[in-house]
């Protein structure tokens, strides 16, 4: 059985430019994360051109596999038709996080900074790679991963939506098997600057709900970003239960 939560707030800014949806379609449920791109205008309009891009594909979708790679090729074509519509090929930028599950497995796929953590009996297993200059600095041993968070270009992103693709700039996450006590979180880097996977554990560990640790570990950020001018954040909680 799946349960799942969502949470979203604009933070300090005056402008919530994350956007998500979660979409169901018999079996499957879709679940997809984006955060448009401030610094370059319209990131609210991208972001939520592309979840519902992504939410009027999955209407149709009856294959699961390859879903994901297809969906991130349309919704980026829609959003550089609409760049030119809008007259706006400057703008119109954004990340994106999206799960697909049929209930026993899970399709992943992400572009940009914009993460996806699995966890295992309150464990942390793995994340989504950052497309992001800081996360080459880790994969070529130049810095450390604690060091991600804090690094000077920590804005620096490689790969987003919204701008010309000579070839996909998406990456799928090789599909997983669902067991009880699985947990899944899309989330922002509004969210995960702001907590480590050590206090993503605990909080999880010590909630009943997906939606008790989403407000458990909105409570931190909020307190460990109270001094700073605290970006969109925006998260969406997966549960695997028994079912």
């Amino acid at each position: 059985m799946i349960r799942y939560a969502t949470l979203t707030d604009k933070g300090g800014r005056e402008v919530n430019e994350d956007s998500l949806g979660v979409f169901s379609n018999g079996q499957l449920q879709l679940f997809v994360l984006c955060d448009g791109l401030g610094g370059h205008g319209m990131g609210d309009c991208a972001s939520s051109l592309v979840v519902d891009v992504m939410g009027n594909q999955f209407e149709s979708c009856n294959d699961p596999v390859n879903f994901l790679g297809d969906a991130f090729q349309t919704a980026q074509g829609v959003l550089m038709s609409e760049q030119v519509a809008q007259h706006a090929k400057q703008k119109m930028k954004t990340t994106c996080v999206a799960l697909i599950t049929d209930g026993s497995r899970a399709w992943m796929g992400h572009v940009g900074d914009s993460r996806l953590y699995m966890f295992k009996g309150g464990r942390f297993k793995k994340r989504t790679l950052d497309h992001s200059v800081p996360q080459m600095l880790v994969l070529s041993g130049e810095i450390k991963e604690k060091e991600i968070r804090n690094h000077p270009q920590r804005s620096f992103i490689t790969r987003v939506m919204g701008i010309e693709w000579e070839k996909p700039m998406y990456e799928l996450e090789e599909p997983m098997a669902l067991k009880p006590n699985m947990a899944f979180m899309l989330c922002s880097d509004g969210l995960w600057e702001l907590i480590d996977e050590k206090q993503m554990c605990v909080t999880l560990k010590a909630s009943a709900s997906p939606e008790e640790w989403l407000n458990k570990m909105e409570k931190f950020i909020c307190t460990a970003g109270a001094d700073r001018d605290m970006d969109n954040y925006s998260a969406i909680a997966v549960w695997v239960e028994k079912g």
